[in-house]
C-alpha cells in the first residue's frame, strides 16, 4: 500500500508537468513533416530540377554564341637554302599571331527533334511534380499512423489505469476482510499480486507511448528525444467512403498510375527523338573574325578582320543500324512501361478492394466491441459492488477485470485500424 501511495503521489505531482506540455493535433503534425521531411525536401528539388532543365535552350532550340581569342609570341632561327642555291639566314627572329573571333551556332532544322525534346522536357517536368505529390501523399500517410499510434497507447494507458483502479479497491476491500475475518488472506494477496502486475504493464505501456512519440518525432524530423508533448485522446471516425466515388478517382488521382502514364509518354517521345536522326540537319555560322600577324623577318605586320556567314547540312547515309537499334530499343522500353501500367493498374484496384474490405470489416468489429465494452464495463462495475457486500469471490472480479482489459485493448485496436484503412483509402485516390 505504500508503493500504491508513492506511485499515484508521484503520478499527482507530474499533473502540472502533463497540463503544461503542448497539444498536437494530427494536423499540427502534418504541417510540420510538410516542412521539415527531408524526403519531401528531396523530392521538391528533384521536380525543381526537372522544371529548370525544361527550357527551349535545353532541349537544342536556340542558337550558341562564343567568344574566341588566342594570342602567340615565338622567337625563331631560320635558314632557308633555295633551289638556286642561294641562303637566307635569320635569328632570333620574333612573330606574333593574334587571333579573335565572335561566332554564332544555330540549329535551325534537326528533323523535329528540338520540338519532340521540347514536349518531352514538359513531360519529365510534370512527372516531377506527380513523384513530388506522391512522395507529399506517402509522408502524410505515414505522419497519420504514427500520430494515431501514440493516441492508441495512450489509450490503452488509460485502459490499464482504470483496471489499476479497480484493483485498488479491490486490495481496499479485501484487506478490510481479511482484518475483520471475513476473507481468507490468499485473496488479499492475490489481489496485491494483480495489482502489482498492472502497476507494472502501465510503466512498460509508458515507455512504449514514448517510443512511439520518438517515431514520430522521427517522421516529422524533429529531436527524437523532444517528448514533452502530448496528442488528443481518441482517434476521429466520421470517414464514410464513397465506393462509387473511389472506382472512378483511382485511376485519376492515383500517382501510382499517374507516374507510369507519365513515363509512358516520355517513352513514346524517346522513340520520336530517334526517328529524327534518319532526317537532314540544318546548322547555320556567322561570326566575325579579326586576324593580326607580324614577323620581323619577312613582313612587319598583317591585319584580317571582317563578317562571315556560312551553313552546314548533314544527310545521313549510313550509321550502322544503330538508328534501327534504338528505336527499337526503345519500342521494346516502351511495351515494358506500358505492361508495368497495366499491372499497377490491377494492383491498385486490388489494394483499393482489400482497404474497403478492410474498412468495412473494422467498422463492423468496432461496432459489436462497442456494444461489447458496455457489457464487460456493466459487468465489472456489477463484480465491485457484489464484492463490496461480500456476495461474490475475488476470482470473479478477477475475471470481470481481465474481460474489461481485453474489451478495451480489442476496442482501440479497431479503432486504429479502421484510421489505417481510411487513410489507406484516401492515400489511393491522392485525398489526404
Amino acid at each position: 500500500m505504500k508503493k500504491i501511495v508513492f506511485i499515484f503521489t508521484l503520478a499527482m505531482a507530474m499533473v502540472p508537468m502533463c497540463i503544461a506540455q503542448k497539444i498536437i493535433t494530427a494536423n499540427d503534425a502534418v504541417s510540420i513533416a510538410l516542412k521539415n521531411s527531408y524526403d519531401i525536401l528531396i523530392a521538391r528539388n528533384d521536380a525543381d530540377i526537372a522544371k529548370i532543365n525544361n527550357t527551349p535552350g535545353n532541349a537544342g532550340m536556340l542558337p550558341t554564341a562564343n567568344a574566341n581569342g588566342s594570342d602567340n609570341y615565338a622567337i625563331n632561327t631560320i635558314h632557308n637554302k633555295l633551289i638556286s642555291g642561294a641562303e637566307t639566314n635569320y635569328t632570333s627572329i620574333g612573330s606574333n599571331a593574334f587571333n579573335a573571333n565572335v561566332e554564332l551556332n544555330w540549329t535551325v532544322f534537326d528533323g523535329g527533334k528540338m520540338f519532340i525534346t521540347k514536349n518531352k522536357l514538359g513531360q519529365i517536368e510534370a512527372l516531377g511534380e506527380i513523384q513530388f505529390r506522391n512522395q507529399v501523399l506517402q509522408t502524410i500517410y505515414d505522419v497519420i499512423l504514427a500520430y494515431f499510434d501514440v493516441v492508441r497507447q495512450k489509450q490503452q494507458l488509460a485502459s490499464i489505469n482504470k483496471v489499476i483502479s479497480y484493483n485498488q479497491e479491490r486490495v481496499t476491500i479485501l484487506q478490510t476482510g481479511f482484518n475483520s475475518g471475513a476473507s481468507p488472506k490468499n485473496n488479499l494477496l492475490q489481489a496485491k499480486i494483480d495489482l502489482n502486475v498492472f502497476l507494472e504493464n502501465a510503466i512498460t505501456q509508458q515507455n512504449i507511448i514514448i517510443t512511439a512519440k520518438r517515431n514520430l518525432n522521427q517522421i516529422l524530423c524533429r529531436n527524437i528525444d523532444s517528448t514533452a508533448y502530448e496528442v488528443i485522446d481518441s482517434i476521429p471516425l466520421n470517414y464514410k467512403p464513397d465506393k462509387t466515388d473511389l472506382l472512378q478517382k483511382i485511376y485519376t488521382n492515383n500517382t501510382s498510375i499517374l507516374t507510369l502514364e507519365k513515363q509512358r509518354d516520355i517513352a513514346k517521345l524517346s522513340i520520336d527523338e530517334f526517328r529524327t536522326l534518319r532526317l537532314p540537319r540544318i546548322d547555320l555560322n556567322g561570326g566575325y573574325n579579326y586576324q593580326y600577324n607580324s614577323n620581323t623577318a619577312t613582313i612587319k605586320w598583317s591585319r584580317t578582320y571582317g563578317p562571315q556567314i556560312g551553313g552546314n547540312i548533314s544527310i545521313p547515309l549510313y550509321q550502322a543500324g544503330n538508328t534501327s537499334r534504338q528505336i527499337a530499343v526503345s519500342k521494346l522500353q516502351l511495351k515494358s512501361t506500358e505492361y508495368d501500367l497495366e499491372n499497377t493498374k490491377i494492383q491498385v484496384n486490388e489494394q483499393l478492394q482489400n482497404a474497403l474490405t478492410d474498412f468495412d470489416n473494422q467498422q463492423s468489429l468496432l461496432v459489436i466491441e462497442q456494444e461489447n465494452a458496455a457489457l464487460v464495463n456493466e459487468n465489472l462495475e456489477i463484480s465491485m459492488q457484489r464484492l463490496r457486500y461480500g456476495q461474490t469471490t475475488a476470482l470473479e472480479v478477477r475475471q470481470a477485470q481481465q474481460s474489461f482489459e481485453d474489451s478495451f485493448t480489442r476496442l482501440i485496436n479497431f479503432k486504429y485500424n479502421l484510421k489505417v484503412a481510411e487513410t489507406k483509402l484516401k492515400q489511393l485516390i491522392g485525398g489526404l
